[in-house]
């Protein structure tokens, strides 16, 4: 009878995928064997690409007269630390009685990149069936269900060739140019830096990225602030006043007048005391009076970037760490998959969505999230996600988004407290969206003072609804805003009770129409231009999602979602890598990025002979690329023309320059 032959990841996923097949067998040296079964493992890479030295041995050198290097037929090679376990894998491979052979490798573009390099060089028993195993979680019906459902590899051939071309771009790029820009430009780098000699690391994705932090730094940097007054005027009787601001519009004395700094604020002190001086002992009349009632829903789920982010703002760690202890629970069970772009669900998981929370609702211990569950309970709130915003199988590509499996509870205690808070994140933010949305009560007043505009507006939370769950989250404030980073605010950041907006509500919803009020006072109101914040670890992980854009407005952020800068996979690697090379510092307590000299020397450098590969739309349309190409929607062979001539024509520039 024949054997069916499974390769994970690594050993600890090969053991879940023993345990739900319920294998009993011996663990042998590298792979289990039990009945027909026979489970093995990688160790992350065991495959690499060869270095142009072996090509040829003259390549060692970093000479301009054998660049660029293009190798017509790529070379691959084993990691010496690893032969023994690929040696394992290739005998099992190769063995006559296999009949089935199951890639069950990460599930994402990379992970299919590590078991595709592996097939190549162990060239397998050709009878054998290949299939591809696809899961979301590591629960054992999810396990079960990605074996009983696996496809012909073949139909991820796309997907592994948009792998092969990622490392291969990164390869030329990395060595091209990195070798190019030291040749023409080591020394002029050493010097600046102070050391004898120094080469030049040039990435698609990381050099992009260096560039978003040293532009920034540079802007913050050259920033000067400039002060402007702004006019607040109280209104209303003894017993009760609020506040508006004015604002220019047409019929202002001062509409387009130099002596204004912007639409709310005068240029001088003396200039903005002349115009209050110009309405003493004028009648104010409300104009205008809107009520209305706002709604917000509970914002999307988390995908790797979003959740990324938020542990920087609230644990100050890095993203590498909060993938890590992300990739922890699912190994653990007790998520789904970490390595996700998509911050909603496919319809098919939406069904069975209810499993997930009867988990919760049986099976975790907490009292907090318990509270939440009850309420939803007593409540009767529906779990019907379909036709809501959360529900959307057109946004998906690999994965959904990271949500709780309702399962592997049997490990939550032993997890230490930092991991046991992000996994609680993870389940509000999944409750949240299945309760109602929070309500708002607002009032917009309009007042005139002789033709000249004021401002005032009122708003209260007046139905909870998810924000019961998703309690704002106020991140501690420093002395200099420069220090915050205060764009990426999420829907916690928002304040709920902001005490001057609550006041005004009870007073405005009492005024009426056409009413006049008495003018107590008008007060200046310093007011100054701030520069850009700096971005922290989490926040350049969102901007690099967004190909360039950080953008503080959740909804607005998904909308414009497009082809980004590296991938969830890889933009926490990017990362840590600029911090090794120290081209960039990130401070250990704020997580907050500041370049090196040596970083900015760099920028200079690139910005002066290649300046597109500082741009996000250039690194973005590289990826869409290669999104193109695991779509089916452009071959393999047109994108590697592209990247060919891409390499050439920078080197046809630059080496005429020198």
């Amino acid at each position: 009878m024949g054997k069916k032959l499974l390769i994970t990841e690594k050993p600890s996923v090969a053991m879940e995928f023993a345990k739900a097949l319920k294998l009993n067998g011996v663990r042998k040296n590298g792979y289990i064997e039990a009945g027909d079964w026979i489970i093995t493992w990688c160790v992350g890479h065991l495959v690499t690409m060869s270095y142009p030295e072996k090509y040829d041995e003259k390549l060692k050198y970093w000479r301009l007269d054998t660049l660029p290097f293009i190798p017509k037929e790529w070379k691959y090679e084993l990691i010496p630390a690893v032969q023994n376990q690929f040696n394992i894998i290739k005998d099992l491979m190769q063995r006559e009685d296999i009949e089935e052979i199951y890639n069950a490798g990460d599930s994402g573009r990379e992970g299919e990149y590590i078991q595709r390099l592996v097939f190549m060089m162990a060239h397998p028993n050709p009878k054998a069936k290949m299939k591809r195993v696809w899961i979301d979680s590591q629960t054992e019906e999810e396990i079960i269900r990605g074996i009983r459902e696996a496809k012909d590899l073949s139909e991820y051939d796309s997907l592994s060739d948009s792998a092969y071309l990622r490392a291969k771009e990164d390869y030329l790029i990395g060595i091209n140019f990195s070798r190019l820009l030291s040749i023409i430009y080591g020394r002029n780098l050493a010097s600046k830096i102070n050391e004898e000699r120094a080469s030049i690391s040039v990435g698609r994705v990381m050099t992009c990225v260096l560039g978003m932090i040293v532009s920034r730094e540079r802007e913050i940097r050259n920033f000067v602030k400039t002060k402007y007054y702004k006019i607040i005027g109280e209104f209303g009787d003894d017993n009760s006043s609020f506040n508006a601001e004015w604002k220019v519009n047409e019929k202002s004395k001062v509409f387009e007048s130099p002596k204004l700094y912007n639409e709310t604020g005068f240029k001088k002190e003396n200039e903005a005391k002349e115009f209050i001086s110009s309405l003493a002992g004028k009648e104010a009349v409300i104009t205008e009076l809107k009520k209305s009632k706002q709604k917000e829903n509970a914002p999307l789920l988390f995908n790797l970037a979003e959740i990324q982010n938020e542990c920087t703002k609230r644990y100050k760690i890095k993203p590498d760490e909060t993938l890590e202890i992300i990739q922890n629970l699912y190994e653990k069970k007790l998520v789904t998959y970490p390595r996700t772009d998509a911050r909603v669900l496919s319809t098919a998981v939406a069904k069975e969505i209810k499993k997930n929370l009867n988990g919760i609702a049986t099976k975790f211990q907490d009292e907090e999230i318990k509270g939440y569950i009850n309420k939803m309970v007593e409540e009767k709130y529906s779990t019907n996600l379909i036709k809501t915003k959360y529900v959307n199988d057109s946004k998906i590509t690999d994965h959904y988004a990271i949500i709780p499996t309702g399962q592997g509870y049997e490990n939550y205690d032993k997890l230490p407290q930092l991991q046991k808070d992000v996994y609680k994140l993870i389940v509000k933010r999944f409750l949240a969206i299945f309760y109602p949305p929070a309500e708002y009560s607002k009032v917009n007043a309009t007042i005139i003072i002789d033709n000249e505009t004021f401002y005032a507006n009122g708003k209260v939370c007046v139905k909870k609804g998810y924000l019961e769950i998703l309690k704002p989250f106020k991140a501690e404030k420093k002395s200099t805003k420069s220090q915050e980073n205060v764009e990426n605010k999420t829907v916690e950041d928002k304040e709920v009770n902001n005490d001057e907006e609550n006041s005004n509500l009870e007073i405005l919803k009492n005024l009426k129409k056409g009413q006049s009020v008495l003018v107590k006072n008008f007060e200046i109101k310093d007011a100054e231009t701030s520069p850009p914040s700096r971005y922290n670890s989490g926040s350049i992980i969102l901007a690099m999602e967004n190909a360039g854009k950080l953008i503080e407005e959740e909804e607005l952020r998904e909308q414009i979602k497009g082809a980004g800068i590296g991938t969830s996979a890889t933009r926490a690697e990017i990362m840590k890598k600029l911090e090794k090379i120290k081209y960039i510092q990130i401070n250990s307590k704020t997580q907050i990025i500041t370049p090196t000299l040596k970083g900015e020397t760099i920028y200079d450098i690139v910005n002066k002979s290649m300046p597109d590969m500082l741009n996000p739309k250039l690194t973005a349309s590289w990826e869409k690329g290669l999104d193109m190409v695991s779509k089916k929607e452009i071959k393999s062979e047109e994108f590697m023309v592209k990247l060919e001539n891409y390499i050439n024509s920078k080197f046809d520039k630059l080496v005429v320059k020198m």
